[in-house]
């Protein structure tokens, strides 16, 4: 059975909850997008989560948390867990994103933590992996993200393998304006699908559906969504936009 496509915006640290119903609005002017067969999921702010999940409800679009605590509650000021996540009609999770990673010193162990708490909390996990340019241009670059795909799921339950979502993005790629070519993707998606099948078996590495993020835009997008191991876009910058964002979304 053919994999189902994703596409999913990134917000960031952007948009009031009036900014998001902006969105939504001019977003929801796209009427050909109820035809389409992708998986639409949006990532806003914590801030504008549960106001914007609960008023599109039941429509296009899903909704996620950007991060989540390794606990499921407790004395973490500032953190949020699944279970609020969840709270706020969101059913998706950011997980190990590049700027968690260089940003805030987030390390493959707690990643791997980060994951097993998003399937307790009955939440589907989206595992961001990705090199440096540095360690692309030292050739590590294949070695790195194997490791971060095999130390991200060490405690991931099999009976979840259905509800994985693997995001590749080089961290060199994000909201730089600069994209991987088609090839060079899809050799990540590859090896990144081999590493799956050595740790479980061909079937499930061949059913895991495999993003590419990175300064995704419309431009680029249809080269990248026709190579045969990638099966969507996690979108940042043009996430933003909604004409932009809807474009996406038609690409074949």
């Amino acid at each position: 059975m053919a994999r189902k496509r994703i596409v999913a915006g990134n917000w960031k640290m952007n948009m009031t909850i009036e900014e998001g119903r902006n969105w939504l609005r001019s977003f929801s002017r796209h009427h050909d997008l109820a035809q389409l067969v992708e998986e639409v999921i949006i990532f806003p702010p914590f801030t504008a989560l549960a106001a914007l999940a609960n008023d599109e409800q039941g429509n296009l679009l899903q909704w996620g948390g950007q991060n989540l605590h390794e606990a499921g509650a407790g004395a973490y000021t500032g953190e949020i867990s699944g279970p609020m996540i969840r709270d706020c009609h969101a059913g998706w999770v950011l997980v190990g994103h590049s700027e968690r990673r260089t940003l805030f010193q987030e390390q493959d162990d707690l990643i791997s933590r980060k994951m097993r708490r998003a399937i307790d909390s009955d939440l589907q996990p989206i595992l961001c992996v990705g090199e440096t340019l540095e360690e692309r241009e030292s050739g590590q670059f294949m070695e790195v993200v194997a490791r971060q795909v095999v130390r991200g799921l060490a405690d991931f339950p099999q009976h979840a393998l259905d509800r994985l979502v693997i995001a590749y993005e080089p961290v060199w790629a994000i909201g730089t304006g600069k994209t991987a070519s088609p090839q060079d993707a899809q050799d990540m998606h590859q090896h990144i699908r081999e590493t799956l099948s050595r740790l479980y078996t061909q079937a499930v590495a061949s059913s895991i559906r495999i993003l590419y993020g990175g300064s995704v835009k419309p431009e680029n997008a249809a080269s990248l969504f026709a190579c045969p191991d990638i099966d969507g876009g996690l979108v940042g910058g043009a996430s933003l936009d909604p004409d932009q964002f809807a474009a996406l979304l038609g690409i074949r």
